[in-house]
Order: C-alpha cells, then structure tokens, then sequence
C-alpha cells in the first residue's frame, strides 16, 4: 500500500529520459567516490574528531560552535565532509525517482534502491566511528562500504544503459568471466590490506594529546609488504584477463575498459610506491583513496561488461 502511493507520487513527476537516467547514476557513481577521498581529507588533516559527537557536532548543535579544545579548521573539515553525506542522499534519492518514474525493470530497481540504504548504513558506520574515537577497524569499515558502494554504483550504470527488453547475452566466455569475478576478489583483499596500512600508518585522524587514537600494533612494514603482494596479485590476474580477452576477440568496448583499469591500477601502485618512500606525506593520501575508488570502478565496469542486454539481430536465411 505505502508503495502504491510511492508511484503514485512519482507519477506526476517528468518522464526521465535515457539520458537523464544515465547523468544521475553517473553522479552517484562520483557522490559514493568523492565522499571517501573527503573522509580521507578528514583523516590526513587530522580532522576526524572536529565534531566530537553524532549525528550532532557538538551536543546541542548540529553545527560547528566555538570550542577552545577543537581548532575551527578541524571543525570545518569534519563538518563540511558530514554536509557532503546530503549530497550523496540527494543523488541516490533521485536515481531511485528517475528509474522507478521510467518504469524499468526490477534489476534495475534494486540496484537503485540499494544507493540510498546503502548510504544510511554509510552514515551509521561514519557515527560508530566517531564515537569510538576513530578506533582503526571502524574507519577501515567505513572505506570498504564506501568502496562496496562504488561497486554497485557502477554496476547500476551500465545496467540502467541496457534496454530493459533485450534479452541477456553472454559477451565473454565463462571462464574469462570466472576471471574477472577473481579478479574483483583480489581487489578486496587488496583494499583490505590496505585498510590495515592505514591502521597502523601516521594518519590517525587526531593528534590531541589528551585523545589517543587506538591504532594497529602490527608492523607497518610487513602490512605494506602484504599489500603491495596482493597488489601484485591483483594485477597479474588482470593481466591474464587482458590476454584471454584478446584471444576471443572481445569487444571494443570490453578491451576498452580492461586498457583503462591495467592503466589505473599501475598509476595506484606508483602512487603507493613513492607514498612508501617518502614517508607517506598526506596529499598522496587523499590521492590514493581517489585512486582506489577508480580502480574499484573500473573493475565492476569490466565485470558488468561480461554480461548485458543487447538486442541480437537474427541472419537472414530466406532463399531467393
């Protein structure tokens, strides 16, 4: 019943067109990355508990307020990375109105509808994490939803770019396909990993001598060996992909998408590598997190790719 009224609602709005649809979902696909790279400005700028308190910044005020223990930067940082959250709920809240408004298919909407739930669940972890003082497992959650998040955001893309009534087709073979899912495997361990890094890297997210941010007691050394292991893993399997998909002769489209993630994923480690060796100053930070959310992207497009609706024009057989 309350779904009914739901479309009933949606009904008196315009018709989205295809284009339309395509420029929301694309901005969500940016909202859901951008919010990590500002979570990661937070961080390095040792910002994170500007707003001590949530949902509130400071109890009583949902807004920053003179405090002589919180610095008004940080308080600016924290505040303008948590006013970036209603941008995020507007994107995901207007794709859900284009697509169910255009009446497409169910795929579609639930994938849609996964954009603004997910971003409640975002918001609760981003609460946790402050409350907790910026414990490590907290923030390192809070980058792996953001990250999951971009995920489906892509995938919601491309499928909002198929038309709803051609039927499915099998662009590459199943084995590649078993590949490419490997491959987005890989890509959470390495991102895992590299939540670890930051556990018990110099960028705790608050350097208050009264406030002392639980962090990994693990060796940074041996988690940056990990996860430059797994990196390489990740790529190697990629690169594996990228010969299969030349060898069947893929799309244009689909060799497209693997050049430009191999592309990424080796600007990503270069970007850890001089992040290693010059002890990971924060600008390359912020760098990084943009980094993966790219290669994180670029990854569920070459995943998407492997399947999709398009229509399949039967050969002419009839005799002359």
């Amino acid at each position: 019943m309350l779904y009914r009224g739901f479309l009933s609602l949606v009904d008196r709005l315009p018709l989205p067109s295809l284009t339309v649809q395509r420029v929301i979902a694309f901005a969500v696909i940016l909202t859901q990355g951008g919010i990590a790279v500002t979570g990661a400005v937070v961080r390095v700028t040792a910002s994170g508990l500007g707003c001590p308190t949530w949902p509130q910044c400071f109890p009583g005020s949902f807004v920053p307020v003179g405090h002589g223990e919180v610095a008004v930067i940080h308080q600016t940082v924290e505040f303008g990375n948590r006013l970036l959250t209603f941008v995020v709920v507007l994107a995901a809240a207007l794709i859900v109105l284009a697509v169910t408004r255009a009446r497409r298919r169910k795929e579609v909407l639930v994938y849609a509808w996964m954009m603004p739930l997910g971003t409640v669940v975002q918001a609760v972890i981003g609460g946790v994490t402050v409350l907790t003082g910026l414990l490590w497992w907290t923030v390192a959650v809070h980058l792996l939803a953001s990250m999951a998040m971009v995920w489906l955001a892509t995938v919601m893309y491309a499928k909002i770019c198929e038309p709803d009534d051609a039927p499915a087709v099998d662009v590459i073979p199943a084995p590649l396909r078993w590949l490419t899912a490997l491959s987005g495997v890989a890509l959470a361990g390495v991102l895992a990993a590299g939540t670890l890094v930051t556990g018990a890297g110099p960028h705790a997210g608050d350097k208050s001598l009264d406030r002392v941010v639980p962090r990994l007691e693990v060796e940074i050394v041996t988690l940056v060996h990990l996860h430059a292991q797994l990196l390489v893993g990740y790529l190697a399997l990629l690169v594996g992909l990228c010969f299969g998909l030349y060898a069947v002769g893929a799309s244009r489209a689909v060799k497209v998408r693997i050049q430009v993630l191999l592309a990424l994923v080796v600007a990503q480690a270069l970007i850890g590598l001089v992040q290693f060796f010059t002890d990971v100053p924060a600008v390359l930070v912020a760098f990084h997190v943009a980094g993966a959310g790219l290669c994180t992207a670029a990854t569920a497009a070459v995943w998407a790719a492997g399947r999709t609706r398009e229509y399949v024009t039967q050969p002419d057989t009839a005799s002359v």
